[in-house]
C-alpha cells in the first residue's frame, strides 16, 4: 500500500464562491443549501471522497489510520477559493478511520463524521449507506394529522440501552396504540450515557447506543411495526467537549447572535453559505439514509437567522418535498412557526405546547416555582388553553414582565402537540420524579385519558402509559474537570428553590456524573405486568384506541368540535363526527355535579358512557361518576368519562 494515495478534487459543481460581504445574504444573493459542497467522507466507484471546510487554513490532509491508531498513510487535500478543501483516497474503502490535519496543527475528528471509533474525540470512520439491506419498502408513514408521539431515550429506555435492545419493545408500543416514536438526540456525544443535548457529531449515530447499521436496523424495525420514527435534532448549539468546529474556522460562529450557550451558529453572516449547507442537509441526510420519517428541532427560538430565507424555513421545505414532518420546541408561543411560508412563517407541522402541562401541574401540585408562576392552574385557564391550543396568546404574564405569544385558535388542532410528560418535565426536576408520584391515581388516570383524546396531537413520554416508578434524571459522562462543573452547575440551578434552602439539601440532589443516577433513570419493565400498573396501562391503550378508531378525535381543522367550561365546574371537549357525536367531560380535582340537559354543549341530546377513568378494569373503584338514566354527573373524585349520544 503507498504512502501517499493518489488525489482528485471535487467536481467543479460542488465548488462555490462564498459571499464575503458584512450584510446578510438574501435569497437573490444566496444559493439555497442543497447546493453547497457536501462535506464529510463519502464512498465512491473511485474510492473515498473526502471533504472539510477550512477557510483560514493554508494546507490541509487526511491522515488514514489502522485500528491501533497508526497512520498508514497521508492523502493531501486541494483547497478551492471558498475554502473547502477535497481530495479522493483511491485506497480507501468503508471502515478506514481518518482525521484532518491543518497547516501542522494537530489532528481532529471530520465535524461531518458518520461514524466514530471510541469516542467523539477518535477517529472518524467511512460508512457505506448502501450495506444495510432494507425490508420496509411498502411502508407508509402514517399522515402528521394521526400521529400519536411516544419520545423515548435510547440509553434508558432498555436495560442494555442499545439501537438493538430498543427493537425488542416495539411490540408494546404497538400494542398500545402509538403510531411514532420520537428518539431523543443520538448525534454523537461525550462519554458514555448522556441525553443528546451535548452532541457534537449530527451526522454520526452515538457509538454509545450501536453501529449506523444498528440504528438503521431500528428504523426498519419500528417501520414493520407501523410506527414512525421522528428524531429529536439539535441545531442550535453543540456541546463544549469534543466540538472541533472552532478548530476548522471561527466562522462556523456569529459573534453577532448570542444563545445561552454562547455564540450563535453562523446563518447569516459573511461565509453562511457553508454553514448553511452543513446544517441544513443534516435532516436529507437521516432522512435518505436512514428513512427518518420525521423531525422535532430543539429551542428553536435560539437558532438565529436575520436573513432570508430563515434557515429552518428552508430546512422545512426540504422535508416537506420528501414526506416528512417537522416539529419545533419553542417556547415563545410564536404563530410564525406555525403559518406558512406563504405567509411568512417557517411552516413547521407542529409545536411543542406546553402550557397544557404547566396548567396541569400547577392545578394538581401547586407548584409555582420558575416558569410555573406565569400559571394559577384554574379549569378557566384549562379550558381557554384546549379552545386556543395555548393559553398565552399575546396577554401580559403573570408576573408582568412582558407578553407573550400570538393567537393560533384558527390553526388546525394538530399543529399543537400536547403532553403531560416530557423528557424536560421529568428530568429537570431535581429529583426526576413523574408527574404520576405528585398526582392522587384518580387525577392521573383523568389527565392521561383527556391528554390521549383531545383534539391536539398528543404525546406520552416513554413509561407514562404504566406510570412507571423510575425516575428520569439528568445524567452525563463527561472528563472529570467539565463533569465538576457540571455537577455543580446543577446543584445551583435549585439553590433559590424553596425546597432547597438549606445547602445540604441541595447535596442530596443526584450528581449528573454518578453512574447510579444514569442506571437509575431506566425503564424497569418488569412493572409493566403488574397492578397497578396494568391496569393503567390498559386505560392508556383504550383511549388511544377510540381516538384512531373514529376521526372526530383528529379534526382536520377548526370545525366539528367545540370545548367548554360547564356550569357545575367540569371541562368538556364535544366532538361532531360523521358518524358519531362524544362529550369528553373532565373533572382534575372532583367534588363538581350537573345534569347534562342543563348545559348547550349537550344540545338536549341523550348521552351514554363509552370509558371512564375510574372504571375497576383500569384501576379505580368502579364509582362511575355519570348516571345514563338521570343524565347526571356526579364527580366524587377526580375523573375523565367520555360520552357517546346515543343513536
Amino acid at each position: 500500500m503507498s504512502e501517499t494515495a493518489t488525489v482528485a478534487a471535487l467536481a467543479d459543481e460542488d465548488l462555490i464562491e462564498i459571499d464575503t460581504e458584512s450584510r446578510p445574504p438574501t435569497s437573490s444573493s444566496r444559493r439555497p443549501f442543497s447546493e453547497a459542497p457536501r462535506l464529510g467522507a463519502w464512498l465512491s466507484s473511485a474510492g473515498v471522497q473526502y471533504s472539510s471546510w477550512a477557510p483560514q487554513a493554508s494546507g490541509m490532509h487526511v491522515e488514514i489510520y489502522d485500528a491501533d491508531g497508526g497512520v498508514v498513510r497521508t492523502v493531501p487535500m486541494r483547497r478551492d477559493e471558498s475554502g473547502v478543501f477535497a481530495a479522493t483516497d483511491t485506497e480507501g474503502r468503508a471502515g478506514s478511520r481518518y482525521k484532518f490535519r491543518m497547516d501542522g496543527s494537530d489532528a481532529f475528528p471530520d465535524p461531518a463524521s458518520q461514524a466514530q471509533s471510541g469516542s467523539v474525540h477518535g477517529a472518524s470512520i467511512v460508512v457505506d449507506h448502501s450495506a444495510y439491506q432494507w425490508r420496509d419498502a411498502a411502508w407508509q408513514r402514517p399522515s402528521y394529522r394521526d400521529v400519536v408521539i411516544y419520545e423515548l431515550h435510547i440509553g434508558t429506555f432498555t436495560e442494555s440501552g442499545t439501537f438493538r435492545a430498543a427493537i425488542e419493545r416495539l411490540p408494546h408500543l404497538r400494542a398500545l396504540g402509538v403510531n411514532a416514536i420520537e428518539i431523543m438526540p443520538i448525534g454523537d456525544f461525550p462519554g458514555s450515557r448522556g441525553w443528546g443535548y451535548d452532541g457534537v457529531l449530527i451526522y454520526a449515530p452515538a457509538s454509545t447506543y450501536g453501529s449506523p447499521d444498528d440504528f438503521r436496523a431500528l428504523v426498519d424495525a419500528a417501520h414493520e411495526h407501523g410506527l414512525a420514527v421522528i428524531l429529536d435534532v439539535v441545531y442550535n448549539h453543540f456541546g463544549p467537549d469534543g466540538n472541533y468546529l472552532s478548530a476548522y474556522s471561527s466562522a462556523y460562529f456569529n459573534e453577532a447572535h448570542h444563545t445561552p450557550w454562547g455564540a450563535a451558529f453562523n446563518f447569516d453572516g459573511p461565509f453562511s453559505e457553508i454553514v448553511r449547507g452543513f446544517f441544513g442537509r443534516n435532516p436529507i441526510y437521516w432522512m435518505e439514509h436512514f428513512h427518518i420519517d420525521g423531525f422535532r428541532f430543539d429551542a428553536t427560538h435560539a437558532i438565529v437567522d436575520t436573513s432570508e430565507p430563515h434557515i429552518l424555513t428552508e430546512m422545512i421545505s426540504e422535508i416537506h418535498a420528501r414526506g416528512g414532518y417537522a416539529i419545533a420546541e419553542d417556547s415563545r408561543n410564536d404563530i410564525e412557526v406555525l403559518e406558512s411560508e406563504k405567509r411568512g412563517g417557517q411552516n413547521f407541522d407542529g409545536v411543542w405546547a406546553d402550557d397544557f402541562h404547566h396548567i396541569i401541574r400547577v392545578g394538581q401540585t401547586a407548584n409555582r416555582e420558575g416558569y410555573f408562576q406565569e400559571f394559577e392552574g384554574t379549569l378557566s385557564e384549562l379550558v381557554a388553553t384546549l379552545r386556543d391550543g395555548w393559553y398565552y396568546h399575546g396577554q401580559e404574564l403573570l408576573s408582568g414582565e412582558k407578553r407573550r405569544g400570538s393567537e393560533g385558535a384558527h390553526l388546525p388542532p394538530s399543529k399543537f402537540v400536547h403532553c403531560i410528560s416530557n423528557h424536560d418535565q421529568t428530568g429537570n426536576r431535581a429529583f426526576g420524579d413523574r408527574l404520576s408520584e405528585n398526582l392522587s391515581p384518580e387525577a392521573y388516570r383523568a389527565a392521561s385519558v383527556l391528554i390521549c383524546l383531545t383534539p391536539y396531537t398528543p404525546m406520552l413520554f416513554m413509561g407514562q402509559e404504566w406510570a412507571a416508578t423510575s425516575p428520569f434524571l439528568y445524567f452525563t459522562a463527561h472528563n472529570p474537570e467539565l463533569g465538576a462543573l457540571v455537577t455543580e452547575g446543577r446543584r445551583r440551578e435549585f439553590a433559590d428553590f424553596a425546597e432547597f434552602g438549606e445547602h445540604a439539601d441541595l447535596i442530596k440532589i443526584p450528581d449528573p456524573q454518578a453512574p447510579e443516577t444514569f442506571e437509575k433513570s431506566k425503564l424497569r419493565w418488569s412493572e409493566v405486568g403488574q397492578a397497578p400498573h396494568a391496569e393503567l396501562l390498559r386505560l392508556h391503550s383504550a383511549a388511544i384506541g377510540l381516538r384512531m378508531s373514529d376521526q372526530a378525535f383528529r379534526p382536520e381543522g377548526r370545525e366539528g368540535w367545540s370545548v367548554a367550561q360547564l356550569s357545575f365546574g367540569v371541562g368538556a371537549i364535544r366532538f361532531d363526527g360523521k358518524e358519531s357525536k362524544y362529550l369528553l367531560l373532565f373533572d382534575l380535582s372532583g367534588g363538581h355535579e350537573g345534569r347534562l340537559a342543563n348545559e348547550e354543549i349537550a344540545r338536549g341530546e341523550k348521552w351514554e358512557l363509552v370509558i371512564a377513568s375510574n372504571d375497576q378494569q383500569f384501576g379505580g373503584d368502579g364509582m362511575i361518576s355519570f348516571d345514563p338514566a338521570t343524565q347526571t354527573c356526579r364527580f366524587g373524585s377526580a375523573e375523565a368519562i367520555l360520552l357517546r349520544a346515543a343513536s
